[in-house]
């Protein structure tokens, strides 16, 4: 009974630790999700090994700039008006995470979490097509699973993400101009699954959150053998006049599994 108690106190204490930072989250309904820590790199020392797939300029638009970074305690992306990847679309992203030799990808059934900082610049513009900033996507399946994007209507720019598996459905749709300038805060949680997947997102701000909003019950599985996320600027040109030589910075970046 000692035994079974001192893991039981464990199992509690590592699910603490990964407890989210969105407020009204009791530690009661953490405690049966047990997040372990499989991914935190090190800008500095890891550089961009950190991650499976570095695409920088795929299509060599323009070869005489590096568009991905691995700074001191950050990751800098950077993209120029005239980068191309393809006739209408720009992409400067890393993909899917490794520690050393190890891939981290996510299996059918599994619910992940990744927290990181996030820094939007002004020059990094919500448009009226597609700027998406994180993906999660299957090998070899077109269709991204799940969208976190930038987007305009009219004068009014959001934050947002976007549920692919189901119909494009919007989640935690939130103004962009209050979180320009600034480091932010990102969780986002993901169970890859048909028809049973699940998503949490949030955004915090400070001590303020203010996204926290889920949706369960959709397809989270498009197909393969494994899901994996992507960070970066992946943009169409179809908004031209919002499109402006611009970075995204991240840091702080861990990935949790539940096990």
């Amino acid at each position: 009974m000692e035994l079974f108690n001192r893991r039981t106190a464990l199992r509690g204490a590592l699910a603490v630790a990964a407890t989210p930072f969105v407020a009204g989250v009791a530690s009661a309904d953490v405690g049966a999700l047990a997040f372990v820590q499989k991914w935190a790199p090190n800008p500095g020392s890891v550089g961009l090994k950190a991650f499976v797939g570095i695409e920088d300029d795929r299509s060599n638009s323009h070869p005489s700039a590096t568009h991905i970074f691995a700074e001191s305690d950050q990751y800098r992306f950077v993209m120029h008006k005239s980068d191309r990847d393809g006739s209408d679309r720009q992409r400067q992203e890393v993909r899917a995470i490794q520690t050393g030799s190890t891939r981290h990808d996510m299996k059918k059934g599994e619910t992940w979490r990744y927290n990181y900082q996030m820094y939007i610049p002004s020059s990094l513009k919500g448009t009226t097509s597609f700027t998406h900033i994180f993906q999660v996507k299957h090998t070899g399946v077109a269709s991204p699973v799940v969208t976190m994007s930038l987007f305009r209507s009219g004068s009014t720019e959001t934050v947002e993400m976007r549920l692919f598996g189901a119909g494009q459905a919007k989640l935690g749709s939130t103004p962009l101009a209050p979180l320009r300038n600034k480091w932010i805060d990102v969780e986002i949680e993901i169970k890859v699954a048909d028809g049973s997947g699940s998503l949490r997102f949030a955004l915090k701000d400070g001590a303020t959150t203010v996204v926290n909003a889920s949706r369960s019950n959709f397809d989270t599985w498009l197909g393969g053998t494994q899901a994996h996320p992507k960070w970066g600027i992946y943009r169409s040109l179809g908004d031209s006049a919002q499109l402006q030589d611009t970075y995204l910075l991240l840091r702080n970046m861990k990935a949790y599994r539940n096990e």
